[in-house]
């Protein structure tokens, strides 16, 4: 299982999961799956929440490669 976007929560700050959601363009569920790590954006999905949220959506991308790193290191 992945781990919680605590930087995704805490760059939503004190909008709604709801709110979010709805500016991106996605259902709250789906996006609320996206903060939990249970799924993982496309760029172009990625690139909204970026825009939305106002983050380089690129970092949605990085902590896969970091977490990727961590799991053969420690294999």
């Amino acid at each position: 299982m992945r781990k919680l976007r605590h930087w995704l929560i805490e760059l939503r700050a004190n909008r709604s999961q709801e709110s979010t959601a709805k500016s991106i363009g996605i259902s709250r569920g789906a996006y609320a799956n996206i903060e939990l790590g249970k799924r993982n954006p496309s760029v172009t999905l990625a690139k909204r929440i970026g825009d939305t949220l106002n983050f380089d959506w690129t970092l949605f991308f990085e902590e896969e490669v970091v977490e990727t790193k961590q799991k053969t290191n420690t294999a």
